[in-house]
């Protein structure tokens, strides 16, 4: 059995992990290998500078999948709408001429997205673990 390694900071221990779907404006499928290459580079140093960790990352022609590792201090939805943000004023000026043929307006990511908390056991062994747990005995409290 492989021995989970945790992070830590000042005054804890932890492993989040995230899954996250962002898909483009109207699901266009606008994404194309150049386009994902700079994704990933835009993607990587905005994760770096939250000490955040990507652990994979791909995509296809309307989304993309992001999966990564926070500290917990982080705000997942500044990310994301950081991410989403930076990512799309970028993408949209050095890719203008490919993208007008799919926007007429400063679009890029739809609105909405997916994230997922990933990693560590399924979430009935967690469960099982937590009801199994030794109740203390009441008769010999003082």
């Amino acid at each position: 059995m492989k021995k989970v390694e945790y992070n830590t900071n000042r005054h804890s221990c932890y492993k989040l992990q995230y899954h996250l779907v962002v898909t483009t404006k109207y699901r266009h499928k606008c994404i194309t290998g150049e386009i994902l290459k700079r994704l990933k580079e835009i993607s990587l140093d905005l994760f770096r500078k939250q000490k955040c960790t990507i652990l994979e990352m791909e995509g296809e022609q309307d989304h993309i999948h992001i999966l990564f590792e926070a500290p917990p201090q982080v705000q997942l939805s500044k990310l994301v709408n950081t991410l989403k943000s930076v990512s799309s004023r970028y993408i949209r000026k050095e890719f203008s001429e490919h993208l007008s043929r799919f926007y007429w307006k400063p679009y890029f990511w739809n609105r909405s997205y997916l994230l997922l908390s990933s990693g560590g056991a399924p979430i009935e062994t967690i469960k099982e673990y937590i009801k199994n747990q030794e109740t203390p005995n009441t008769a010999n409290t003082p």
